[in-house]
């Protein structure tokens, strides 16, 4: 229906613009939005206040010519100006009941559309270092971009999910050798171990994999592996002000790396062993992790896959100009795009940056034919956006192709209290314990309920409770009670038939149903206007309003769903209750949600 009374308001524009009361250059960028008060009609438009200005007279004014120029459009029963120059639509009676019809119709496809079906998207998500298992901060990455290609799905784009691996470069270096460390021990050896290192008990666990496999193979004199190894970090006992420990003496970050180079010189090929051992055993707990949650990659890209790409892509930017060389070291020109300052992409020593690997990475993305890319990342990346858009322009591509969301941190909360959490001690809250405690309904729901870029606090207490605080199960439970309707007709001995219920609609009169048949009808432009600006918590809060609405129908004070005195009405309002419970199905699923049949 927004569609018809769109195309008569352009019609109108154009008929204005014919005669002069609007340029014919102007644009109309004005929004047709259900209204939230029935009293002011179905639909509002400010297309009136938005071409005000062009026309030269008041908005109230334009409406009036915008009014007298609209072609009669089928189902409205008429069209007013209200306020300072909305121009509001009512649907006549018929019409309010045709989303019946179409939600029948389409079942499970009912907010479904093909609006995107001429992109072809990649969503990148989640990308977590394989060097421990996920936490909850991941787990809202992870939640937030499977439910955005849901949605973008639902609007008929081709989506491709997509992880990045992280299995080149320090942090694995770090976790590998953790792990020969922790062999070494576990096979007899006394040593320190790195206050930078991977403290978990998962790295104690691969190594004793490897020891299982391969026994005493790969011990080395651990005199060797700290030869010349610069001093780990000494804390004073005290803390600073900031409640920070003070560093008395040594460098974690240089032990660390002095560690890593011993063990490579010292183990040769064998270092790969405890490389590859620690990257599978990680890999496949997140895989595991991820499909219990209902996440799931159409592709699980390697980085180290992206040495012929990092040539490549340097060798572009050199070709373009965009390349320099400084004391040793290779620089790209990120400030001729609107960067803070340039960027290293090759040390003195030959080793390309990370931020190397992130150019290749996206070289191979838009080589891949792609209409958009979205990347989602953790908001403590915010700096890379800049330097990243900079290097695909350079390329000769363009970033406005690529829309980075950022996703912020969580915070667990648990009888009123935060609960700590931190991934390099190994002392942290992981997103199989957050699902164990309150479940995958209620972690994918409400790691959505926000937007991407605002921090959440995570209520463990009410994540789990059964009340109506509780909007998961708020909704759930209206989805459950829909059943509980049918069931008890059923046993009334009214048989639910829905031709029959269609024939009798017209005895659904009071405002709430009036209200429900509005928000089923609303509920396509939800799923496309929360698609469009990459926002599932919009999907959330329209499911609690539905939610909401059915339950305050059902609790009203003389209303009955089952009458055995008055069938027909029983008829229509089971219609209503279907219908309902169809819509709210269909919008968990999109959430990831289960809609269970019974609570």
């Amino acid at each position: 229906m927004n569609t018809a009374i769109q195309a008569a308001l352009d019609h109108a524009v154009h008929t204005l613009q014919q005669q002069g009361v609007l340029p014919s250059d102007w644009t109309n960028t004005s929004h047709l939005t259900r209204t939230k008060d029935r009293s002011h009609g179905d639909f509002a438009s400010n297309i009136a206040m938005i071409g005000s200005k062009a026309a030269g007279m008041k908005p109230s004014d334009l409406a009036e010519k915008i009014l007298a120029a609209l072609p009669e459009v089928a189902d409205i029963s008429k069209a007013e100006i209200a306020g300072p120059g909305f121009i509001n639509f009512f649907l006549n009676a018929d019409q309010r009941f045709a989303v019946l019809d179409q939600i029948e119709a389409q079942k499970d496809q009912y907010g479904r559309s093909q609006v995107n079906a001429a992109k072809k998207i990649q969503v990148e998500f989640v990308s977590a270092n394989p060097t421990s298992s996920l936490h909850v901060g991941h787990g809202r990455g992870a939640a937030y971009g499977m439910t955005v290609a849901n949605l973008l799905e639902a609007t008929g784009a081709k989506v491709d999910r997509e992880y990045y691996v992280n299995d080149a470069g320090r942090q694995m270096d770090i976790l590998a050798t953790s792990t020969y460390l922790r062999y070494l021990e576990l096979t007899g050896q006394t040593l320190v171990f790195p206050k930078n290192a991977y403290q978990g008990d998962y790295v104690k666990e691969i190594a004793q994999e490897i020891i299982n496999k391969d026994g005493n193979a790969y011990v080395r004199a651990v005199a060797n592996i700290y030869k010349d190894v610069p001093e780990d970090v000494q804390y004073a006992e005290a803390l600073d002000a900031e409640g920070n420990k003070v560093v008395l003496s040594g460098d974690k970050e240089k032990h660390i790396d002095g560690l890593i180079a011993n063990s490579q010189q010292q183990l040769g090929e064998g270092y790969r062993v405890f490389h590859q051992a620690a990257l599978h055993a990680i890999l496949d707990d997140i895989k595991d992790d991820l499909a219990d949650f209902g996440v799931t990659f159409d592709e699980w890209f390697s980085e180290a896959s992206l040495t012929e790409k990092i040539d490549e892509a340097l060798a572009t930017l050199d070709q373009r100009g965009y390349l320099y060389e400084k004391e040793g070291n290779i620089w790209f020109k990120s400030t001729e795009f609107g960067d803070e300052k340039d960027r290293v992409v090759k040390r003195r020593n030959g080793q390309t940056t990370y931020f190397a690997s992130d150019i290749a990475y996206h070289l191979n993305k838009l080589q891949r034919g792609y209409t958009d890319l979205i990347d989602i990342w953790g908001s403590d990346h915010h700096g890379y956006i800049s330097r990243v858009k900079a290097a695909i322009d350079a390329m000769g591509y363009d970033s406005k192709k690529l829309t980075v969301l950022l996703v912020q941190f969580v915070s667990l909360w648990r009888s009123g209290e935060m609960v700590q959490m931190s991934s390099r001690s190994g002392q942290f809250v992981t997103l199989r314990d957050l699902r164990k405690e309150v479940g995958n309904d209620a972690a994918r729901f409400y790691y959505v309920m926000r937007k991407s870029e605002q921090h959440i606090d995570f209520d463990l207490d009410l994540a789990v409770s059964q009340s109506k605080d509780n909007t998961v199960y708020y909704i759930q439970y209206a989805h459950a009670r829909v059943n509980s309707i049918v069931n008890r007709a059923k046993e009334k001995g009214i048989a639910f038939d829905v031709a029959s219920a269609r024939q009798v609609v017209n005895l659904l009169t009071l405002d709430a149903e009036t209200e429900i048949l509005a928000k089923l009808a609303a509920y396509p432009e939800i799923v496309i206007r929360a698609a469009n600006v990459y926002e599932p918590h919009q999907i959330g809060n329209y499911l609690k309003d539905l939610a909401a609405l059915f339950h305050g129908w059902y609790a009203q004070d003389g209303v009955k769903f089952v009458d055995e005195a008055n069938i027909p009405l029983s008829q229509a309002r089971l219609l209503l209750s279907i219908n309902v419970q169809q819509v709210l199905r269909n919008g968990l699923e999109l959430l990831g949600v289960s809609a269970p049949e019974a609570m």
